[in-house]
């Protein structure tokens, strides 16, 4: 019986869970989320969790943010000044987009003053506790998905599943 190796192409169905058990993702009613095992692109409990599994194993895994996006760090925290937002109006807890050289990149306002806002680039789940049910639907040598490498159709980060897009 095969079992995923670093290298191999793993396509998963998986759930993710906070510690009150609230779904934060989840790819049931999706294409299987396929990642390259020991690749970048997921987070590392999750790779890790995979590797020795077999076809239709399942697998609980609670991963600590050491393992998962980390903790917040005061330095994904950015001030920047109103006057950049022309006549746009934005709120504490809005969200915005912010186009880099790298593609965009999305962060939360923290606070809004008169002459500056400051914005949260942590990534949203950074800090906390994931618990994930796995189970391996395939193994291969090879990319058996189209798209963003991520089991979504395209490439937009929403349809994707851990730490891709």
């Amino acid at each position: 019986m095969r079992k995923v190796k670093e290298g191999d192409f793993v396509q998963v169905h998986y759930t993710g869970t906070l510690e009150d058990g609230s779904v934060f993702d989840s790819s049931q009613g999706r294409q299987p989320l396929e990642f390259q095992a020991g690749g970048q692109g997921i987070i590392a409990g999750f790779n890790n969790a995979v590797m020795d599994m077999a076809v239709d194993e399942v697998k609980e895994v609670t991963l600590p943010p050491e393992e998962a996006y980390g903790q917040p760090s005061a330095e994904a925290q950015r001030e920047f000044p109103c006057d950049m937002l022309g006549e746009m109006k934005i709120a504490v807890g809005q969200d915005l987009m912010f186009s880099t050289p790298r593609g965009p990149v999305s962060g939360k306002v923290l606070e809004v003053g008169p002459d500056t806002f400051l914005v949260d680039f942590n990534h949203p789940l950074a800090g906390k506790t994931l618990k994930f049910e796995i189970r391996v639907v395939g193994i291969s040598d090879h990319p058996t998905q189209v798209g963003c490498g991520c089991g979504a159709t395209g490439c937009d980060p929403g349809d994707c599943g851990p730490n891709c897009g």
